[in-house]
């Protein structure tokens, strides 16, 4: 009892010491730098007292961290809706809405092949080989396998309309933000046509999602200074449960795929610097929701933090909502990239096929498109959109199952890459779209 006393006045006192800097320092990029630097320590510190006693101090950290969780995954859904039908409402016209979405999607399939390429040569270099892993047991199951034969793009893009507003609201499908986004954009479409034809009846519903704006803005600002002390909680979980002799026989493959996440960060980076933004302005802007979608395995719960650090840096409310929403269910550079393309690279040699050849190149990158579309027709993740990908180019998918033990740890590195990479292509987006406005409004010569 005294350790678990000891420990939760040791959170408090963490807790003060942050609420001081971030009062005056207004900085929560810094707050959140503290609050993950604190989790460490406290994690690690929890290695020196009994497995009793660690449950129970994690236990009520939990509090701390699933409840800030929680209350992100609870304010993403409101947020999402009103945020863009009020960008919406400040448009003049329809016609760019189906443009911006299209451009959205598009710079996040471009993104996840060029993080399957990625993936790939770093695998192909380091020399990962499918047999080195042959011994160990494949966890595997065939409901695992079983979804992925379902999956085709007709039926992912017809499972991305939705059928029930309220079934959607509850987040009953995996890819129910999405169906909030795609009804969004039609009530959007349908206010401004309001607007136009009934101009008194347009101005009333205008005012009052303004309000409504107002309101929910206040609730996720409320939330998202919660940052730092959820991080907090959640860092030291991690650190606390974290065990490195578990997962010595799979070291290599785990740094394999963390040597790729930083590649792929780095071609975010010049990204960034071809489309003329400024890239350390850029990780220092959107470092608390990278932090939080690190720690937390959530793009999902990352949504409202997401929004707000592009917002931030500049993105438009409409464009910023749009990525960060369609980012939690496809175009998932970590997920549907670099993780089946890892896998894909230690399979290829073993069949006598060349990974870096153009044919193959040419088939595996519309399947790791396709399996970052898949994600979002049936969940899972890392380990699903492998299997797709596999199942696409017919190699065996056994190898897959072997990893599904050391998920938490690479899925870290890949929820944040997942996270930046649908920042970035809002980003891109974004800069594509001002550059089409540009040309269109140059006088003819």
């Amino acid at each position: 009892m005294f350790t678990i006393l000891a420990y939760i006045a040791i959170f408090l006192l963490c807790s003060y010491s942050i609420f001081k800097v971030d009062l005056h320092r207004d900085s929560l990029s810094k707050s959140v730098f503290i609050g993950m630097f604190f989790g460490v320590l406290i994690g690690i510190s929890l290695h020196f007292v009994s497995a009793e006693a660690r449950n129970q101090v994690t236990d009520w950290y939990d509090i701390v961290g699933n409840g800030y969780v929680n209350l992100l995954k609870l304010v993403a859904i409101p947020l999402i809706f009103i945020s863009i039908l009020s960008a919406i409402n400040k448009l003049e016209h329809s016609a760019g809405i189906g443009k911006m979405s299209l451009t959205i999607v598009g710079c996040m399939l471009f993104l996840v092949m060029i993080a399957g390429f990625i993936g790939l040569l770093t695998a192909r270099t380091i020399g990962l080989d499918a047999s080195v892993f042959a011994h160990l047991q494949s966890t595997l199951t065939a409901d695992d396998v079983a979804k992925t034969a379902t999956v085709s793009l007709p039926k992912l893009i017809t499972s991305l309309i939705p059928t029930n507003l309220f079934l959607d609201l509850t987040g009953a499908r995996s890819v129910s933000v999405i169906g909030i986004v795609v009804f969004t954009l039609l009530a959007g479409v349908a206010l401004l046509k309001v607007k136009k034809e009934a101009p008194q009846e347009g101005e009333q519903l205008s005012a009052g999602i303004n309000a409504v704006q107002f309101w929910v803005m206040k609730m996720v600002r409320i939330v998202i200074a919660m940052t730092p002390y959820g991080v907090m909680a959640l860092m030291t979980k991690v650190f606390s449960a974290y065990r490195l002799e578990q997962f010595v026989s799979l070291l290599g493959f785990i740094a394999t795929c963390y040597l790729a996440v930083l590649m792929m960060f780095i071609v975010h980076a010049i990204l960034l610097v071809i489309a003329g933004r400024n890239p350390v302005q850029y990780f220092r802007t959107v470092w608390p929701a990278l932090t939080f979608a690190f720690v937390s395995r959530s793009s999902a719960a990352s949504i409202p933090l997401a929004i707000t650090v592009q917002k931030k840096f500049g993105v438009p409310d409409t464009v910023a909502n749009i990525a960060a929403s369609f980012g939690s269910s496809m175009g998932q550079n970590g997920c549907a990239g670099i993780y089946p393309a890892v896998i894909v690279a230690m399979i290829a040699p073993t069949m006598g096929i060349d990974p870096l050849s153009l044919t193959f190149l040419a088939a595996m990158l519309p399947a790791i498109a396709l399996g970052s579309i898949g994600v979002a027709g049936v969940g899972g993740g890392g380990t699903l959109a492998a299997l797709i990908v596999l199942s696409t180019l017919n190699f065996p998918v056994a190898l897959v199952g072997i990893f599904i033990a050391i998920e938490p740890i690479i899925d870290m590195a890949r929820t944040a890459l997942n996270v930046n990479g649908s920042m970035i292509s809002g980003v891109l987006a974004s800069r594509l779209l001002e550059e089409k406005d540009s040309l269109r409004e140059q006088p003819e010569t």
